[in-house]
């Protein structure tokens, strides 16, 4: 906490406790200092790095896998957001999303063709409604499991890993990663982007032709 609030704010957070022996006035005090420190957590850091001129970023981007022919082999950020976040840190998002929207994907159609478990909440087979279907502890279950792999992956990158492909890789259960010479490496890794990159146009088109049948073309309503 010392790093976080100042000594005198400690100081009079202990004296309330100890004057004031009675657990509603270490309740009030215990939640009031989490107040502060969760409002000095988010006060604006004033020897945080600028942001990225539009040239720095698009050098950044240059020497980036994923620029191809799907682009003309030119950066494509219609927006600018390299000037605004460090292109690694972009990459690792797009990374992360891309291979979310790869099991949503699978999600999307699994019911439909393959069914659903032997449940008693989720009962249909529509994804959006099974979403409303699932128990809240299911979703604490995934909200967990999801957090264990973020655990994994920031203790690799300590560890001098990478679940990016650009070194050791934080998780490889077939063992095959450090079999890949340089240039498989490469085009795995290509191929990684570019699938995630389409699962994600993919699963956003499923969504938009939900709600708005008839938004997409070639996908029927009800898709």
């Amino acid at each position: 906490l010392g790093r976080i609030l100042p000594r005198s704010t400690l100081v009079n957070f202990f004296s309330v406790v100890t004057t004031n022996p009675s657990s509603t006035m270490k309740t009030s005090a215990i939640v009031a200092i989490l107040a502060v420190s969760g409002a000095s957590a988010f006060t604006p850091n004033t020897n945080a790095p600028q942001q990225l001129t539009k040239v720095g970023a698009t050098a950044e981007l240059d020497n980036m896998l994923g620029v191809d022919i799907e682009t003309g082999k030119k950066i494509f950020d219609p927006v600018g957001l390299a000037q605004w976040a460090p292109a690694d840190f972009l990459r690792k998002a797009e990374l992360s999303n891309g291979r979310s929207a790869m099991l949503a994907n699978v999600g999307w159609f699994w019911p439909k063709i393959v069914g659903t478990f032997d449940s008693q909440d989720v009962t249909t087979t529509d994804p959006i409604k099974a979403i409303a279907e699932a128990d809240l502890q299911w979703w604490a279950q995934f909200f967990v499991f999801c957090g264990m792999l973020e655990a994994v992956k920031y203790r690799g990158e300590l560890e001098g890993k990478s679940y990016t492909g650009e070194g050791p890789a934080v998780i490889d259960w077939a063992k095959q990663w450090d079999k890949l010479n340089a240039d498989q490496k490469e085009s795995m890794r290509l191929k990684e982007l570019k699938n995630g990159r389409l699962a994600m146009l993919g699963f956003a088109s499923y969504v938009a032709n939900y709600y708005i049948p008839g938004s997409v073309p070639g996908l029927p309503a009800g898709f």
